[in-house]
């Protein structure tokens, strides 16, 4: 990274808004939708792309410049600390360390004082050392070195270990580790893109899913606009490819906003009913505005509410039941961590238990929804035992004789390549 005007702006307000995710906790994800007004598109990225890295790689930047200090630092030294940690393990060309040195301490005299840019020009350069002389973590490793060097607490990789092993732990850290690719679902069914069209629009290997390619985000903002694609990762094609929505249905999505597997039923049935139901609150507004670019062939409708205790009220809008119910279910994120990057530090070992217990709630109110014969899928972006496999065993023996599991999709992000998630197909008998 060179020291630019673009550089500047860009760092500095990397560093504003992970100082504030130090001090207040708020979502990364949340803080990026307040860029000041003068940040111009090339800013923005790059600023998402710093913030983004130094959550990411916040345990190991951690563990390595703790021990180089007296004291902790302030939360915006910190911040300039983490941010220069991930700009040293992104590496660069000859000169990158003096000019990460440089510009930290630079950056450390606006932000905080003249006295501790002193103290970030000492860290900074014995960081530098440190990360180069940080070896790979050897294939038995403990969990405690896993999570330090691939920044994970190190509770939540002992957990993938049991679960998962330590290859297969191991290639999901490095994967949680990397940035996100951007993908689009091609919503037109008469045609594929065009060749100009294909300029913004790389194939991928999930039918419909087109990789975004870097630099031609106006192009894709005019799809966006007039309909063509929805920015949407193609894991979320289990779900509505194992609830199989068919036109003219009466078709449920529970937990819905804010909106694509809503829009994406809706653009498989082609025509039929959809009924849209989540919390309220401003997520309303998103799923609001999914749903009217459905096809004009499918009648949408939304509702607030709280699916355990206003199931009675739903149920009254379909009286028989519905054809087909989508329950997608808030759960911990686990297989969505290359988006949601600071989800690994919010979580706690006791959160996998909660959210069972909410889950298994929520889809003994959405079986009351389901008509006979009909359709439930059961969906998550978790990768763990507790919230998939767990719950949808606990349904099955509470619904013996009633419903039966009649076909399941995991995607493991190490070996799908994309995000990670769960569906099950629940069929109503009778």
């Amino acid at each position: 990274m060179t020291d630019t005007p673009l550089s500047s702006g860009a760092w500095a307000t990397a560093a504003r808004m992970l100082t504030c995710w130090l001090e207040a906790n708020e979502r990364a994800d949340a803080l990026l939708e307040n860029f000041p007004p003068a940040l111009g598109r090339a800013e923005r990225a790059r600023c998402q792309h710093l913030l983004y890295g130094a959550v990411r790689h916040l345990g190991r930047i951690e563990a390595l410049f703790t021990p180089l200090m007296h004291k902790a630092p302030r939360q915006r030294v910190k911040a300039v600390l983490l941010l220069a940690g991930f700009e040293l393990i992104e590496g660069g060309e000859d000169g990158h360390v003096a000019r990460v040195v440089h510009h930290a301490v630079e950056q450390t005299k606006d932000l905080a004082s003249p006295a501790e840019a002193k103290m970030v020009n000492a860290v900074v350069r014995k960081l530098a050392a440190a990360i180069e002389a940080d070896p790979l973590p050897g294939k038995l490793a403990p969990a405690k070195r896993l999570g330090d060097y691939y920044s994970h607490p190190a509770w939540l990789v002992e957990r993938w270990l049991t679960q998962f092993g330590a290859a297969d732990t191991r290639a999901l850290l490095e994967w949680n580790l990397a940035p996100a690719p951007m993908y689009a679902r091609w919503r037109p069914t008469d045609r594929a893109p065009d060749a100009d069209e294909s300029q913004a629009l790389a194939p991928s290997p999930w039918e419909g899913f087109y990789e975004v390619k870097p630099g031609n985000w106006p192009q894709v903002e005019a799809m966006l606009a007039d309909g063509r694609v929805f920015v949407q990762d193609p894991a979320t094609r289990h779900a509505v490819a194992l609830l199989d929505p068919r036109p003219g249905e009466s078709v449920l999505d529970l937990c819905a906003a804010p909106g694509g597997k809503s829009l994406a039923i809706a653009d498989r049935m082609g025509e039929g009913s959809l009924l849209a139901v989540d919390l309220p609150g401003p997520r309303q507004r998103r799923l609001e505005e999914n749903l009217l670019k459905a096809p004009k062939g499918v009648r949408t409708a939304r509702v607030g509410a709280d699916l355990r205790t206003a199931w009675r009220e739903l149920a009254n809008r379909s009286p028989e039941g519905f054809a087909a119910v989508l329950l997608d279910v808030p759960c911990s994120n686990t297989g969505v961590m290359r988006h949601r990057v600071d989800v690994k530090w919010r979580l706690e070992p006791f959160d996998f238990g909660k959210h069972g217990r909410q889950q298994l709630a929520l889809l003994e109110a959405a079986a009351k929804l389901v008509a006979q014969g009909g359709r439930l899928v059961y969906s998550t972006c978790s990768l763990d035992v507790e919230e998939n496999e767990n719950v949808v065993n606990a349904f099955l023996r509470g619904h013996a004789g009633k419903f039966e599991l009649a076909g399941s999709r995991l995607s493991r992000p190490w070996s799908d390549g994309h995000d990670g998630a769960a569906a099950f197909l629940l069929k109503r008998i009778g």
